[in-house]
This record gives structure tokens, C-alpha cells and sequence, in this order.
């Protein structure tokens, strides 16, 4: 009885009830030739040809501009200006309807909110000097002092920005349109 039970003669036992064909996940189902016909084994057999297409591409290019991720091309480690100080603020476009009576699906996160406003604090620094690039994810700022490249939270509309430098605080001030998908359902 002792022979029988011990875990080595019991893993043996196992091998020689096992199958080594039937380990599949169809176990209970018996292999015959009609169970591997379907209809599409009717008829001659078609060949398949797969055609590539290949964009033209230009033999002297090193990469293609599809491979290079946005924002990248601006990544300067080696650029000596400092980073200006900035904040990122969020607006609503609230009304009577969503503050008093709660009738749309907005609350107080920034997931409701429809604008992003960049505030960069720009000292010393004429409104002529200031070179702005605004790209669906990336911010990118240049003056003769200072440089800043911002990957944004959120993509933004680079069509539709608005952008004042405010002198007298020597801030520069960008209001961007967020472009998520379904802002169509969400604030309709």
C-alpha cells in the first residue's frame, strides 16, 4: 500500500495515462478526417499573394519623419539658457445651468475643462525677442536668455491659441483649446 501511494509512483502513473497527442484543449472531441473539413475545403485551393507598398522615399533621408515622436526634434540638453518659472491653469466656460442647477456633466476636474492657460514668467525680456512654437503636445519657447519646451498635459488645438504679453508683469501668457476625444459628448 506504502508502493502505491508515495508521490513518485503516482507522478509515473500519470505519464502512462497521458497521451502525448491529446494534451490539447479539445480533449473530449475524437479526431477524424471529417472533423477538420470546413467549407472552405471545398474547391481547389487558392493561392495568396500578399503585395507591400512602399512609400517613396528619399535615399538620402536617415529616418523616416512617421519614426521621430513629436516634440523631439526641439530636445536641446546641451543648450545653456535657463527654464523660465511657469504655471499651467485650467477654464471652464461655465454657465447658470451647470454652477445653480446641475444640468450638464462638468464638475471641478480638469477633465471638464475646455482651455489650458500657460503663464511664463519672462524678466527682462522685450515682446520683439520671444519665439513661440505651439504644437499639438509641445510648447516650445525661445528668447536670448531663456528657452522652454513643454510637453503639455493634454493635447491642444495649435490652430486655435490665443497668446498677450503682458509688459508690465513680464508674463507671457498662452490660452490653448484641449483637444480630447468625445469633447463632443461632453460638453454638448
Amino acid at each position: 500500500m506504502d508502493s502505491v501511494s508515495s508521490g513518485s509512483s503516482l507522478q509515473f502513473l500519470a505519464t502512462l495515462l497521458r497521451d502525448a497527442e491529446n494534451e490539447d484543449s479539445d480533449e473530449c472531441e475524437p479526431r477524424t478526417s471529417v472533423s477538420t473539413m470546413t467549407p472552405a475545403s471545398i474547391g481547389p485551393v487558392k493561392k495568396t499573394t500578399v503585395t507591400l507598398k512602399l512609400k517613396s522615399q528619399n535615399s538620402k533621408t536617415i529616418w523616416n519623419t512617421e519614426e521621430v515622436p513629436e516634440g523631439s526634434e526641439f530636445d536641446d540638453t546641451q543648450d545653456p539658457r535657463e527654464e523660465p518659472e511657469y504655471q499651467i491653469l485650467f477654464k471652464q466656460c461655465v454657465g447658470t445651468e451647470d454652477v445653480f442647477l446641475g444640468m450638464s456633466r462638468k464638475d471641478h476636474s480638469t477633465a471638464c475643462c475646455e482651455y489650458m492657460v500657460i503663464k511664463i514668467k519672462l524678466p527682462e525680456t522685450k515682446c520683439s525677442d520671444i519665439a513661440l512654437d505651439i504644437q499639438d503636445e509641445v510648447l516650445d519657447l525661445r528668447t536670448p536668455k531663456r528657452k522652454l519646451l513643454l510637453h503639455l498635459p493634454y493635447r491642444v488645438n495649435s490652430k486655435d491659441c490665443k497668446v498677450r504679453f503682458l509688459s508690465e508683469e513680464e508674463t507671457l501668457e498662452v490660452t490653448l483649446r484641449v483637444s480630447r476625444m468625445f469633447d463632443f459628448i461632453n460638453f454638448a
